[in-house]
């Protein structure tokens, strides 16, 4: 009942930081970084280019990423959407994303940077062509396993799932606690994302349970973290100025 009520007792705070101006640039979560390493535009351009159809029509991305894992996922829904397949190669992302979770042997040959260029391309083609996968997918992975980025293949994977979310109008929000987020308190975390996000999206809670903390919460969604949780022993009291604190020192 203690944990709960502190739960309840953070969800209003939430809302206020999440809804207040006082925050600067400056204050906001030292965890809202970019995640991968950095593929220049004369790589990207380049390598996409040669296997990419000539561009037809604007499409705007509807999140802005960073990163090789941002490029590339950036390029491939903007490929998907001029084609209009972006459900069909987010499903066939995702298929080749298990399997080579499934097949340790797989795993290793994605990771493997002295397989030569040629020896990827061919493979990569072969279980392109045997699952029946798309050209405008075919031709992406052909793309990432000729310039040895297979490795990124998942986070590319989850970031491109992040676009075609916000294609959708929906938000995936990972709520970190020490016990599950009552469904009354989840409701209300709903609703304070809508508030921020705007009303007449989707808006769809992943809960994770960490026993590490003593109570509050960690929200993620987008690419924002906020911190409001409590780890030390010492802490006996939920107080609205220890959690601002956390969230200007970026715990």
């Amino acid at each position: 009942m203690a944990m709960a009520g502190r739960l309840r007792r953070c969800l209003p705070l939430l809302r206020r930081v999440l809804t207040s101006d006082s925050l600067s640039a400056s204050h906001r979560p030292a965890s809202i970084k970019v995640l991968t390493p950095t593929l220049t535009n004369q790589e990207f351009s380049r390598n996409y280019a040669a296997a990419s159809a000539p561009k037809e029509q604007k499409v705007k991305v509807p999140l802005t990423i960073f990163g090789v894992s941002g490029n590339y996922a950036s390029a491939l829904y903007i490929a998907a959407v001029k084609a209009n397949v972006l459900d069909k190669v987010e499903s066939e992302l995702l298929t080749l994303v298990e399997a080579s979770k499934r097949s340790p042997t797989f795993s290793l040959f994605m990771k493997d940077l002295s397989v030569t260029a040629d020896t990827r391309v061919k493979a990569i083609n072969d279980i392109c062509a045997q699952a029946k996968f798309s050209d405008i997918t075919n031709n992406f992975f052909a793309v990432v396993a000729e310039s040895g980025r297979l490795v990124h293949i998942e986070r590319i994977a989850q970031r491109f799932a992040e676009l075609t979310m916000a294609h959708k109008g929906e938000v995936k929000a990972f709520v970190t606690s020490v016990i599950p987020l009552p469904p009354e308190e989840e409701r209300e975390l709903k609703g304070t994302l809508l508030d921020i996000i705007g009303h007449g999206k989707k808006v769809k809670v992943e809960q994770k349970i960490d026993t590490s903390i003593l109570g509050g919460l960690v929200v993620e969604f987008g690419q924002k973290v906020f911190d409001m949780s409590i780890r030390s022993e010492d802490v006996v009291t939920f107080t609205e100025q220890t959690m601002f604190e956390q969230l200007r020192m970026g715990r």
